[in-house]
């Protein structure tokens, strides 16, 4: 009973799975599974990226920096002591130089120092830079959405490639059922005599080529499946699974203009983000202001302090010889040394260099504005064409379903007069290739009027997938 429980248990928990895994992907998760795969689409948002860590860089220049330095090593200084003359007549007069000296200071040496800096004011070129980076990031935002319009695209392209193949199988195959009974007829036929053998060899012959076309549907099926494998990761098996059917799009009329095209928007926020590059490079004559702070150790160890004369001077009346300054200290130390304030830096000529900064974003904004000019152009003229291109597939479409079904009348009154022996072999065939040729170019024609759509909707930027799928 136990063990009964536990298959059941086993087999309700993973039924499901199962019957996702053997289920055939819809068209939304071809889309999905393409979006994450899409190597343009992950490239975009890989640079992208380095616009967001811009913005954070500027975001953080308003934060205190700290540096902290050190030095060690063996200090050796000598320096030349010349005393001035000295002329205090009557009482006194001594010679200029008559007690010249060398110090020498010698020993180890050790400094130490930290330094701490606050950007208080920039002139207001890091607020105008921020938003130069905001106006960026939402234009790179924008130039997404074209790029995943362009994988939209060109997934259904190949989905609707995949239902064009299946519905020329169907296509095939209702040329073989009719071909198998023409075949029976036609053996009848040449045992009564009614045909001759050439004629029955005509329809071996309409078998044998809808043979190859079998054999040529089953390589662009596969070509299909590699290529949806490639773009969306999903594994074929479940790729064969998929039975879509073709269907015209109807679009209605556009509530959006070219302006609202990707291209266009991202221009006109590249523009903008121009503008505040512009005032960002003409704060150069603004004066920039930081609090700033240093503290510094400085230390002598095993020093020695000495002179070359004496410091005190001979006493011969005395018998005093002098003395020579010769110090020994254990070690010196200054700590700590502190230095605060407020600093400022102030520009006033700097060689034209912030002028022609300021020249060269000027220059960037009026490429920009020429880039909109010819982008708006260019899509004008892409609008036209698309929705004649849209018009003209779609009347394609009842004239195809109109020579099908003509197609089919002169196929049935062929097959009639060829079953009664009224007509040849190659009436029968030419008649059933017409409505070959017709039906395949109906689905092309639905295939084609699909693509049409596709690009007039993405003209203003309103692709749609729930018009196609």
């Amino acid at each position: 009973m136990k063990n009964n429980l536990l298959i059941f248990t086993f087999s309700f928990l993973t039924f499901p799975t199962f019957c996702w895994a053997q289920s055939a992907p819809d068209f939304k998760e071809l889309l999905d599974s393409a979006m994450v795969r899409d190597s343009d689409l992950k490239m975009q948002m890989t640079q992208n990226k380095l616009t967001d860590l811009d913005g954070h860089k500027l975001k953080d220049i308003f934060l205190p920096t700290l540096e902290v330095s050190g030095q060690v090593g063996y200090l050796n200084a000598t320096t030349r002591l010349t005393s001035p003359e000295i002329n205090l007549a009557p009482f006194i007069n001594i010679p200029e130089g008559s007690f010249n000296n060398n110090l020498n200071v010698s020993g180890f040496s050790g400094i130490a120092k930290a330094d701490a800096k606050m950007l208080l004011y920039s002139g207001g070129k890091v607020k105008y830079l921020k938003k130069a980076i905001e106006e960026k990031k939402i234009s790179e935002d924008i130039l997404l959405e074209k790029t995943k319009d362009d994988v939209v695209a060109n997934i259904s392209k190949a989905y609707d490639q995949l239902a064009l193949i299946h519905q020329s199988k169907k296509v095939l195959d209702e040329s073989k059922k009719r071909l198998d009974i023409n075949r029976k007829t036609a053996d009848k036929a040449l045992g009564y005599g009614l045909i001759t053998p050439y004629d029955h060899k005509k329809i071996e012959l309409a078998q044998a080529t809808l043979n190859a076309k079998m054999v040529e549907y089953e390589g662009k099926k596969e070509l299909l499946l590699t290529q949806l494998y490639i773009l969306t990761g999903i594994n074929k098996e479940r790729l064969r699974m998929i039975d879509p059917v073709l269907s015209p799009v109807e679009i209605l009329s556009s509530e959006k203009g070219i302006e609202e095209r990707a291209e266009v928007r991202a221009l006109e926020h590249g523009i903008t983000a121009a503008d505040y590059k512009i005032k960002a490079e003409r704060t150069w004559m603004i004066p920039k202001v930081q609090l700033m702070a240093s503290a510094y150790y400085i230390g002598l160890y095993g020093s020695r302090v000495k002179t070359s004369e004496n410091v005190i001077p001979a006493v011969p009346a005395l018998g005093y010889e002098g003395a020579k300054l010769d110090w020994r200290p254990t070690n010196v130390n200054i700590l700590p040394l502190l230095t605060a304030g407020v600093g400022f830096k102030w520009e006033i000529f700097d060689g034209k260099e912030g002028k022609h900064a300021e020249e060269t974003a000027k220059v960037g904004k009026e490429v920009l504005q020429n880039k909109k000019e010819d982008a708006l152009k260019k899509l004008t003229l892409n609008l036209a064409n698309n929705q004649t291109n849209y018009d003209i597939a779609t009347a394609q479409i009842t004239l195809k379903a109109k020579e099908k079904e003509l197609a089919k009348n002169a196929l049935v009154q062929a097959e009639k007069e060829f079953r009664y022996g009224m007509s040849k072999s190659s009436q029968l065939i030419d008649a059933e290739n017409d409505l070959e040729v017709v039906e395949l170019e109906y689905q092309n024609a639905l295939f084609n009027q699909r693509r049409a759509g596709i690009e007039l909707m993405r003209s203003t930027q309103e692709l749609d997938i729930t018009k196609l799928y």
